[in-house]
This record gives C-alpha cells, sequence and structure tokens, in this order.
C-alpha cells in the first residue's frame, strides 16, 4: 500500500514540475534558458528508489515530453531512461548525503542528457544545432539546475530516503555483525 502512495505522489511531483516548467519559469529565464526539473527528478528517483524504478519514471517523462513538445519522437524517452539508468549506478558508487556530490550528479546528469539530445538531434535527424550556442546553453542549464537542487535538497532528501526504506529496505549490517 505504501508503495501505491509513493507512486501517486511521484506522479503528482511530475505534473507539478510540469507546471513550474511550463509556466513559472518562463518568467525565470536566464539568456532565454529555463533549467530541466525533470534530469533532477528522474536523477532523484533513479538514486533514492532503484534501476527499474528510474528507468520507467524516465521513459514515462520522456514519451510524455516528446509527444507534447518534441517534433521527433524518442529522443527525450531515450535521454531520460539513459538517465535512470546512470542514477542507479550513481547510487552504487557515490553517497547521497553529500551536497557537492548531488551537485557533480546534477552536473554530470544534465551533461549527459543535452549531449545525447544534441547527437540524436544533430547526427540521426541532421537538426541544425550550432555547437557554440550548443555549449552556452549547456553551461547555463547545468547553473540553473545544480541552483535549484542545492534550494531543493532537503526536502528531495527526505522523501528519498522515505522511498529507499520502502523499496530496497534497510540491507545496512552493523559493523559487529
Amino acid at each position: 500500500m505504501k508503495k501505491i502512495i509513493i507512486n501517486i505522489i511521484l506522479i503528482l511531483v511530475a505534473f507539478l514540475i510540469y507546471f513550474l516548467q511550463s509556466n513559472f519559469f518562463n518568467f525565470f529565464t536566464i539568456a532565454n534558458v529555463k533549467p530541466n526539473l525533470f534530469i533532477i527528478y528522474v536523477l532523484f528517483i533513479g538514486l533514492f528508489g532503484n534501476r527499474i524504478m528510474g528507468t520507467i519514471y524516465g521513459s514515462i517523462v520522456g514519451i510524455f515530453l516528446d509527444l507534447l513538445f518534441g517534433e521527433i519522437v524518442g529522443v527525450n524517452l531515450f535521454g531520460f531512461a539513459l538517465i535512470g539508468i546512470i542514477a542507479a549506478l550513481f547510487d552504487k558508487n557515490f553517497s547521497k548525503d553529500s551536497r557537492i556530490t548531488i551537485m557533480f550528479m546534477v552536473f554530470g546528469s544534465t551533461v549527459i542528457f543535452e549531449v545525447i539530445t544534441f547527437f540524436i538531434n544533430y547526427v540521426l535527424y541532421s537538426i541544425n544545432v550550432e555547437l557554440f550556442n550548443f555549449l552556452i546553453i549547456l553551461i547555463i542549464e547545468i547553473v540553473y539546475n545544480i541552483l535549484i537542487t542545492i534550494i531543493i535538497y532537503p526536502l528531495i532528501q527526505k522523501f528519498g530516503y522515505y522511498i529507499e526504506n520502502e523499496y530496497k529496505g534497510n540491507k545496512i549490517l552493523t559493523r559487529y555483525f
């Protein structure tokens, strides 16, 4: 029952993020660049949930955004699913307690997602994107995503550990066991 409630809350959070990204952050752009809150969302689901959960939520968010905003279906789908998988790898190798580590995870996830979408759009679909403009947009989006992560991290951390306890259980062995 708790897992159903967690999934309902995560779906409601996705709709809240969609509302914030499409309406609220239109007024707070930096050089016409908005943060990509869905990268942070999928990253934290993959970190605190598991690889399957991160991949499923990443795929759902990706297809949803592709159908609403994308010219080509599959670009966001592949990028967000990859972020969900990479988040599970980050969980195994890094600590979630340090804000510095989380900032590097958001940095890496943003770079990976944007490079993947740039590569797919440029190479596979021959959409012309200038490299210099791409790098400027990437740097601004990275800074924006990191600042938002720093602000909302305590809230995400509390809910994340609740998700982790429910999905992964308490698998920490004591020192004397």
